[in-house]
């Protein structure tokens, strides 16, 4: 495998740190599935220079990491901690920056139609999931704006959930399989998989 040094040979010297971790989880993925990070609890080293900004790119000393499979190996063993994300493996825990969510929703898939309706993600990182009680879609407003910026639960939950942001254009795809139900005393505009109804926005916002 070849390192993150030789991914970013223009930055500074990396920490051997970032060599361990991406070591440990292609031997984890040998196993088959994720690694079982919410069983492991090694203590912590510190902060990586590592980052996952607002759409999805992981960068490391400031550049981004052009290696699909590395990210996909990196984002294996994310976990989160009161609300601070970490890569983990069973001997070592370090922090890294997460400037909205971890994860990246990047396809969207629609089986059915109506209240039988199944809504298939999946993440820049390979993940999969279908929104569902286990996987709920949940929508932020900018408090400025009003602008929506739907989310999906990808892995864990409460305190160790991570989340994946939707993309946009997968989000306008969305509109396409949503439809106006009764929710909460009101109309409201949004979207059925796997038997649940998840609101988006009051239908009389859409007038």
């Amino acid at each position: 495998m070849r390192t993150m040094q030789d991914q970013n040979h223009k930055s500074a010297p990396q920490s051997p740190s970032a060599d361990g971790l991406a070591a440990a989880a292609a031997v984890a993925s040998k196993k088959g599935g994720l690694p079982p990070v919410h069983l492991w609890n090694p203590p912590f080293c510190g902060d990586l220079d590592m980052r996952i900004a607002r759409d999805g790119t992981w960068f490391y000393l400031g550049t981004p990491i052009g290696r699909e499979a590395l990210v996909r190996l990196f984002s294996s063993i994310l976990k989160r901690e009161e609300g601070k994300y970490f890569l983990v493996t069973p001997v070592e825990k370090v922090g890294i920056l997460v400037e909205d969510a971890p994860l990246f929703a990047v396809d969207i898939e629609a089986e059915g139609q109506g209240r039988d309706q199944v809504l298939r993600f999946t993440t820049k990182t390979g993940d999969n999931a279908i929104a569902s009680a286990a996987h709920p879609l949940r929508i932020a407003r900018d408090g400025v704006t009003g602008e929506p910026s739907p989310y999906i639960l990808i892995r864990g939950k409460e305190d160790a959930a991570l989340w994946a942001r939707i993309d946009r254009k997968s989000f306008l795809r969305m509109v396409d399989f949503g439809c106006h139900e009764p929710h909460d005393g009101d109309s409201w505009f949004g979207l059925w998989s796997s038997g649940l109804f998840f609101p988006v926005i009051r239908s009389s916002e859409l007038a």
